[in-house]
């Protein structure tokens, strides 16, 4: 997979998640590959399809009409429930 962290659509991707996270009391998960993976497999996703779609969640291939957008609905419950969400992407800080 080529790396997508210089590239403008990784970036804007990257701050819309950011600033998601802030608004609601989350971090990334500590391991930067893991975030560089699924946010750059989330943009490939978003260049392709027009839609942040969840690439843990997608179905192979991918269908626009059923596969879950990031971040997901059921997002609160994961981590409420697990301390992260599925991906593994946003966790619930550690205080």
């Amino acid at each position: 997979m080529p790396q997508f962290e210089e590239n403008e659509s990784y970036q804007a991707n990257f701050r819309r998640l950011d600033e998601y996270a802030g608004r609601n009391g989350l971090v990334f998960n500590a391991d930067s590959e893991r975030v560089n993976k699924v946010v750059g497999l989330m943009t490939r996703n978003f260049v392709e399809f027009g839609h942040y779609f969840c690439p843990c969640k997608q179905s192979h291939p991918l269908d626009p009409a059923k596969d879950t957008r990031c971040p997901c609905r059921e997002i609160d419950e994961e981590i409420a429930a697990e301390g992260n969400c599925f991906c593994r992407l946003f966790y619930r800080p550690m205080n």
